[in-house]
């Protein structure tokens, strides 16, 4: 382990990992040969961690393998942390929320970023002006992410809902495809291709709210932690370095997302500069109140059931007692 991720595990397992779940390790869980976390181009600490082994390099020592899965949205990442495929995913907050609603056994444990990664898009000659010209439209979305919350907010505050439009149900790279080629009026954008979108199709943002777009949340299964809480405090260690290394080194974090992405300069500029932030880490009031905000607004948009207590959804949800040292 390295001298900063020993002094962060430390300081987790000494101060903030004071779990009631946390069990003596004569009783604990048998150590994992691998743990499964995922990736994603929305996330860019996941791209340092993943590209410089840091994770690997911390775990090799006990015999513990890394396998990296992709997500191409909160969607998927929920998918597979439901499924048991992966131990850590990569969501949106409120993403999140609505899986924990749904009966997703997940908790959100870290702040990865706080981005605007998030608005409604068109086309450069598109005759939509405002979120009231969506009606009757064809809006592309991906259900179950923040995307697909912040048109579902947007319309709400506009005196529509998602009967008013005609939702055409897509990954996010198919949405922007779709919209660019003209099959749907509109897209719930997501960074990067919602920023490729306008660098190299003058596609134009018509609506932008960036405090409707939730945190970068990283959860982790709620087994997993139960069973391995000093191992899940050695990843959000290694994390954290990952953050802080992306902070110092924006120029190599450029280079990184260009490597993985294939994403012209331009395009990742737009998205890493002008669109996402990478100074908190640490999850609680902020992302607590962000998160039941948007809660509110699906309940009230009827998204989210009228029985369901949100408020405490949010508090099963965040376990903030694993704070990373940081903001």
């Amino acid at each position: 382990m390295s001298s900063l991720s020993r002094r962060a595990a430390a300081g987790l397992l000494a101060g903030a990992l004071v779990l009631p779940f946390a069990v003596a390790p004569a009783v604990a869980a048998d150590t994992p040969k691998e743990i499964r976390i995922d990736w994603a181009t929305y996330n860019p600490v996941s791209l340092v961690l993943k590209d410089k082994g840091l994770l690997e390099k911390e775990l090799a020592k006990d015999g513990i393998a890394v396998r990296w899965v992709q997500s191409l949205g909160s969607n998927k990442a929920l998918e597979f942390l439901n499924a048991g495929s992966i131990d850590f995913g990569s969501t949106a907050g409120s993403a999140a929320l609505v899986a924990k609603i749904n009966g997703n056994p997940i908790k959100s444990i870290y702040v990865y970023s706080r981005p605007e990664w998030t608005a409604l898009v068109t086309r450069k000659d598109s005759p939509i002006k405002s979120v009231a010209d969506l009606k009757g439209k064809r809006v592309a979305v991906t259900r179950g992410t923040d995307p697909h919350i912040f048109l579902v907010r947007a319309l709400l505050d506009a005196g529509l809902t998602e009967r008013d439009i005609k939702p055409v149900l897509l990954q996010h790279p198919d949405g922007k495809t779709a919209l660019i080629r003209g099959d749907v009026d509109a897209w719930a954008g997501l960074d990067p291709m919602m920023a490729q979108a306008e660098v190299e199709d003058g596609a134009v943002l018509v609506h932008r709210k960036p405090e409707a777009n939730t945190w970068g949340i990283l959860n982790v299964r709620e087994a997993f932690l139960k069973d391995h809480p000093a191992l899940v405090a050695r990843v959000l260690a290694v994390y954290e370095e990952a953050r802080k290394q992306a902070l110092a080194d924006p120029e190599g974090l450029k280079k990184t997302f260009m490597a993985v992405t294939k994403l012209p300069e331009a395009v990742v500029e737009k998205q890493l500069k002008e669109r996402t932030e990478l100074t908190h880490s640490r999850i609680g009031a902020p992302q607590r109140e962000s998160i039941l905000a948007a809660g509110l607004a699906l309940q009230q948009a009827g998204v989210i059931a009228p029985t369901v207590d949100v408020k405490a959804t949010v508090d099963a949800l965040i376990e903030d007692r694993l704070a990373a040292a940081g903001n």
